[in-house]
């Protein structure tokens, strides 16, 4: 029965462990700093500023969060993908 009862504890206790570790890296991808151009037809958002897909950017690199990123209907560059 003592052993039950431990088993039934560490269980409750790893899924919260789980459970919060799912709403960290959830959080954490939304304040991840990507990378955006704003020229005309612009429509990617880049991890690295120095990204390829960024070399014919014809304004400056802007630095935003991805959540805001995707919020602006950008998607990630293929280079990157």
């Amino acid at each position: 029965m003592k052993n039950l009862l431990q088993l039934s504890i560490a269980s409750v206790v790893l899924t919260a462990i789980t459970s919060f570790g799912a709403l960290s890296s959830c959080a954490e991808e939304t304040e991840t700093t990507v990378y955006i151009c704003k020229g005309k037809y612009s429509k990617k958002y880049h991890y690295k500023k120095n990204c390829h897909g960024l070399n014919n950017c014809s304004t400056d690199i802007y630095k935003t969060t991805l959540d805001s990123a995707k919020k602006a209907g950008r998607k990630i560059c293929g280079f990157e993908d």
